[in-house]
């Protein structure tokens, strides 16, 4: 007795091979006949009520002096603020560890109105340093987390 076998088919005693469930098929793709005037994106940016507790709570160390620079008086200083996220943790929803350090180091770095508040603070300890506001101020700022605390170190420089 001969028996042709059909291409594909399972030997005997083998199962049938499952047929893929309608719900797992591929869809042909929509063609898109309009276009989105506006595109959509999420973005992530530091909360102003838990700035405002961040700047409240941070601890300010300042310290600088007068000095002179081809024969004008000049103010030469630094203002470091640290920011403490085990302290915070009561008020705040995020953990307050190492990772939510990083996380708030790298938004204040990019966020002007952190900027703008950060120099006013540095602003602020150099008049309180030197005994007058300062007229023309220069500032360096640098940002970085340890642990989880946050550094805002400020170089200042200024006239009297």
């Amino acid at each position: 007795m001969v028996t042709h076998k059909a291409k594909g088919a399972a030997p005997p005693g083998a199962r049938a091979p499952k047929k893929a469930s309608p719900a797992l098929l591929l869809r042909p793709l929509a063609r898109v006949q309009r276009i989105a005037l506006f595109e959509r994106e999420v973005r992530e940016r530091l909360s102003r009520a838990a700035l405002d507790l961040v700047f409240e709570r941070a601890e300010v160390i300042s310290e600088g002096q007068q000095s002179t620079r081809a024969g004008q008086p000049v103010y030469f200083g630094s203002t470091m603020l640290t920011i403490d996220l085990e302290g915070l943790a009561p008020q705040l929803r995020e953990s307050c560890d190492a990772g939510t350090a990083r996380h708030l180091a790298t938004l204040l770095k990019n966020d002007t109105a952190v900027a703008t508040r950060v120099k006013s603070v540095a602003a602020r300890e150099a008049a309180r340093i030197a005994g007058a506001r300062l007229k023309a101020i220069a500032t360096e700022v640098k940002v970085s987390a340890r642990g989880a605390r946050v550094f805002i170190d400020v170089d200042v420089e200024g006239t009297p």
